[in-house]
C-alpha cells in the first residue's frame, strides 16, 4: 500500500505549484498532475490519501473525473476546487460523495483544514477496512460446526440448549465455545458480539 498524499488534479501550473508548496511548508506530501486524463492513468487501488480535483479542466472535468473514479471503486476522499462560484455543481458533488467544495483561490487554512479532515477520514476508512479483513481470517479458521455454535452463542443460548439442538454433549459445546473464543480473541459472548458488530 502506497503512503497517503495529497493528490493535486488541476491543470493550472500556477495553482498545482502553489498547493504542493502549501502543503510541503505543513508537512504534508502531494503530487499533481495536469490534467483528469494523466491522473486516471496513474491511478492505482493502492493509492491512499485524498484528492484536491479541479471542477473546470480543459477536456476532462473534475466531476467526470470523479464518476470515473467512483465506478473504479476508489474510495478516497474528494475535495473539490473551482474558481466558478456554481452553486447548484456544488450541491451535486457532495451529494456525488465529495467531502469539500472550496472556491479558488483558497483560504489556506479553509484548505488545510479540508486536506487534514481527508486525510484522517482516510485513514479511518482502511483501519476499517483492515479491521474488516483481519475479522474475515478468523471467522474462516472457524470450523463448520464451530460457527454453528457461534450463531446459536450470539442467540444468547445456553449451552445445554446449543447441546440439545445440535444434538451433541455439553461437554463437546463447551470445547467449541472455548475454541471460537480462543479463535476470534475473545473472552465472552458479549465481546464476540461486540466484535462481529462491526463487520459490516
Amino acid at each position: 500500500m502506497m503512503a497517503a498524499m495529497v493528490h493535486i488534479v488541476d491543470d493550472d501550473a500556477a495553482i498545482r505549484d502553489a498547493l504542493g508548496f502549501l502543503l510541503r511548508t505543513h508537512g504534508i506530501a502531494s503530487q499533481s498532475w495536469a490534467d483528469a486524463e494523466s491522473f486516471l492513468l496513474d491511478y492505482r487501488d493502492s493509492m491512499r490519501g485524498c484528492i484536491l480535483l479541479d471542477v473546470r479542466m480543459s477536456a476532462m472535468t473534475g466531476p467526470e473525473c470523479f464518476d470515473v473514479l467512483r465506478g473504479r471503486g476508489c474510495r478516497m476522499p474528494v475535495v473539490f476546487l473551482t474558481g466558478h462560484g456554481d452553486v447548484p455543481l456544488a450541491v451535486d458533488a457532495l451529494r456525488a460523495g465529495a467531502i469539500h467544495f472550496i472556491e479558488k483561490p483558497p483560504h489556506h487554512d479553509l484548505l488545510l483544514s479540508a486536506v487534514r479532515e481527508a486525510l484522517a477520514g482516510d485513514l479511518v476508512a482502511q483501519q476499517e477496512i483492515a479491521h474488516r479483513a483481519e475479522l474475515a481470517t478468523r471467522i474462516e479458521q472457524l470450523s463448520p460446526r464451530e460457527r454453528e455454535v457461534m450463531g446459536l452463542i450470539l442467540e444468547g443460548k445456553l449451552n445445554k440448549i446449543i447441546a440439545d439442538e445440535l444434538d451433541i454433549s455439553m461437554r463437546t459445546v463447551e470445547v467449541h465455545r472455548s475454541n471460537v473464543f480462543d479463535k476470534m480473541g475473545v473472552r465472552s459472548a458479549v465481546e464476540l458480539a461486540t466484535l462481529l458488530s462491526k463487520q459490516g
